[in-house]
């Protein structure tokens, strides 16, 4: 079966085909970037404008590859996410599902993030414990199967991307300033600055990253003061990135031994981080699995991907869905026997 994926969430357009025997066959992705840019961040009805713009082009650009005039199936982004984006996505979809003729499957923005590494050569089994790390969300999940997932951790405030881009904004790296501040961070010093390691003693496994962006805050104005700002900024930047990872890598790597879980995966955003990438591998005695980076920002190949193990969700024709707020926790199990039809 080959599935049709259509990832509108927030500011890029992805699509993509998933073949359920050949895997992952083509895929497209538009970034709106520098439409928001000059914004310093996301703009909804820019957002949902420009997905109007590049979601029928993309569609036929991603099916010529594919060599198919038509799929089997489509899977979109149901939510989280921006609502007029999230339509654009679905409207789309269940449009040319009526067409078409074919099951239309609303997806969640963060299963697909989950599932992201199934498209890899050597994906994941369950179960596994999953740290999803994106713009908006920081969430440890333990993924007993597919659909059977245990909320244990969630960011009591800011989520880590979300602190990333308000440091970069800090040290006016510019938008978005996740990617620019790991960039400027290789070239500092990672212990120039004592920054807080917060809810690393505290009981349960959350999160909580607005400790650390005060801070961050604090040693900026000092720095300021002094006229010594411009020459210190990768030593900022490497100083909190390091701090966010310690944070990152040991909330995790204490909810896998109090789990006993040997496998953990790393997706979203924030996943393609060099430094969070390394010192999870370094530091976990099992095995880590990661999406490729390309496949670590939202995208349409892991919407198909989970689409296509979530076929006894089709729903019924015409039928559209956005949520804006959406609770991984919430999903339940697909119908198994749904699933061996796509296997």
């Amino acid at each position: 079966m080959k599935i049709l994926g259509i990832e509108s969430s927030c500011d890029e357009t992805g699509v993509a085909v998933f073949d359920t025997e050949q895997g992952l066959v083509a895929h497209a992705l538009h970034s709106q970037i520098d439409l928001h840019a000059v914004y310093g961040g996301v703009v909804p009805e820019i957002a949902s404008r420009d997905h109007l713009r590049r979601i029928l082009p993309l569609i036929k650009q991603v099916l010529g590859e594919a060599e198919i005039e038509r799929p089997d199936a489509i899977a979109y982004t149901a939510g989280p996410g921006l609502v007029g984006a999230l339509m654009v996505g679905g409207g789309t979809a269940a449009g040319l599902g009526l067409a078409w003729d074919c099951p239309v499957i609303p997806v969640h923005h963060m299963e697909g993030h989950l599932l992201a590494p199934m498209l890899e050569d050597e994906p994941p089994a369950f179960p596994f414990l999953a740290l999803l790390v994106s713009g908006g969300h920081t969430l440890l999940i333990h993924v007993r199967a597919l659909g059977d997932y245990a909320l244990l951790g969630t960011t009591l405030d800011d989520a880590v991307g979300e602190a990333f881009d308000k440091t970069a904004k800090l040290l006016d790296l510019g938008y978005p300033g996740g990617p620019a501040l790991a960039a400027l961070a290789e070239a500092g010093d990672d212990s120039a600055f004592r920054l807080p390691r917060p809810m690393l003693k505290r009981a349960g496994f959350d999160f909580s990253f607005s400790g650390l962006k005060t801070a961050v805050m604090l040693e900026v104005r000092k720095l300021e003061e002094a006229g010594t700002l411009a020459e210190r900024k990768p030593d900022v930047a490497a100083s909190f990135q390091r701090a966010a990872v310690d944070t990152l890598v040991g909330r995790t790597l204490q909810a896998a031994k109090a789990l006993q879980l040997e496998r953990i995966v790393i997706a979203g955003g924030v996943g393609a981080n060099k430094l969070l990438r390394a010192d999870m591998a370094s530091r976990f005695s099992g095995r880590v699995f990661y999406p490729r980076l390309a496949f670590c920002t939202d995208n349409g190949a892991m919407i198909a991907v989970a689409g296509a193990l979530r076929l006894a969700d089709a729903t019924s024709a015409g039928e559209i869905r956005a949520r804006a707020r959406w609770s991984l926790d919430t999903l339940a199990r697909p119908d198994t026997t749904a699933m061996a039809a796509t296997s």
